[in-house]
């Protein structure tokens, strides 16, 4: 790839590993880096980007490439800043938000080069210290181009982002806004609900909280993400999201009906067909919600088991994100919930354990 300048506007996880994955790929692309005082003090001093300017707008205009790595309202008004400069006439805009409609429109109107891009990959931690150049590998990279001869920028795109590991795929905006509304946004919706409709338990059986560490806590995880961020994307999707809420409500009303009929076939039949549909899906990609890197190992419940397992970690290398003691299996000794960054360290993780010691592993 020619030498190229290229801004990255938020420093974030996804900004400051996107650099990474850059850099690494591509020495020779000048990264200009923006973000707040701090963030941008860490990446400097860490050479994730090769320069702070101290006016952005004199940075954008020298840029052949700007990425929108902020929110997506922010990157909404980051959009509207830069139809004020005299950018290059070839500069490529594009973002990294999981919405894309309303950031199609603002760049139609004020006549920008705005090629859509969502890398649908994340972690349990924010900032530009989680940064990781491993976060994209094997995740899907989508763009969303509106116009045929967008082809060619979207392959310089694809070259500039080779060192992710990504794989990409192209979407119509309005495609792309409809599908992570049904896998990603409306899941987030109900996961929180399920949490705060659980809450009523909490004052009336104080067993619950505790029970519910198990599995309604796994499945409900999503709903730790950041409020401010998600408020943002059910807004700039709304009206795909209200039609998806409007029919996620008939369908539960279609198995209220059923159990006031008491009509067992037919609820039989709903979760078969579920079992039957879940079972088909991927299991070795990515999707639209960031994955959860589990293992399960079941301990005996005597003095030294965590820390072996621990050390044995260290031993080799693996870092763990989490680790989580359950106490509502009763039918073993115990388990150790491990969590981990990526599925290369997940699978190391398996492979050590059960090599050097006696100890079951188990996947979600």
């Amino acid at each position: 790839m020619s030498k190229q300048n290229m801004m990255i506007i938020g420093l974030g996880l996804i900004g400051s590993s996107l650099a990474v994955c850059i850099k690494k790929e591509h020495p020779d692309v000048f990264l200009y880096g923006w973000d707040h005082e701090k963030t941008s003090k860490i990446a400097k001093e860490n050479k994730i980007v090769d320069q702070i300017p101290q006016d952005f707008a004199e940075a954008a205009k020298k840029s052949d490439v700007i990425l929108l790595a902020v929110p997506i309202m922010t990157a909404q008004n980051y959009l509207k800043k830069l139809a004020e400069l005299p950018l290059k006439k070839e500069v490529i805009i594009t973002d990294t938000g999981s919405t894309k409609q309303k950031m199609v429109e603002i760049a139609n109107f004020h006549h920008l080069n705005f090629i859509g891009g969502h890398p649908m990959a994340g972690s349990h931690k924010s900032g530009i210290l989680a940064c990781d150049e491993f976060l994209f590998e094997n995740a899907y990279y989508i763009f969303t181009p509106l116009y045929k001869e967008q082809k060619y920028q979207v392959e310089q795109l694809k070259k500039l982002f080779l060192g992710t590991r990504a794989k990409y795929v192209l979407l119509k905006p309005e495609e792309h806004d409809e599908i992570t509304g049904m896998l990603s946004h409306l899941p987030h919706i109900i996961a929180s609900a399920l949490v705060e409709q659980a809450d009523f338990l909490n004052p009336k059986y104080p067993r619950a909280q505790q029970l519910a560490a198990g599995g309604f806590r796994d499945i409900t995880r999503i709903a730790s993400s950041d409020p401010q961020m998600w408020t943002d994307i059910l807004l700039s999707n709304r009206q795909i999201l209200l039609e998806l809420i409007e029919k996620w409500q008939i369908k539960v009303s279609e198995i209220s009906t059923l159990l006031k009929a008491g009509d067992s076939k037919q609820i039989q039949q709903f979760f078969s067909n579920a079992k039957s549909l879940r079972d088909r899906l991927p299991i070795d990609d990515k999707g639209a919600i960031p994955a959860f890197y589990d293992l399960f190992v079941d301990v005996l419940d005597q003095p030294g088991s965590i820390a072996e397992i621990t050390g044995l970690l260290g031993k080799f290398q693996i870092s763990l994100t989490n680790i989580k003691i359950l106490e509502t299996r009763e039918e073993i000794s115990g388990v150790l919930q491990l969590t981990f960054k990526t599925e290369r360290e997940l699978q190391a993780a398996k492979a050590h354990i059960e090599e050097n010691t006696d100890y079951d592993c188990r996947f979600a």
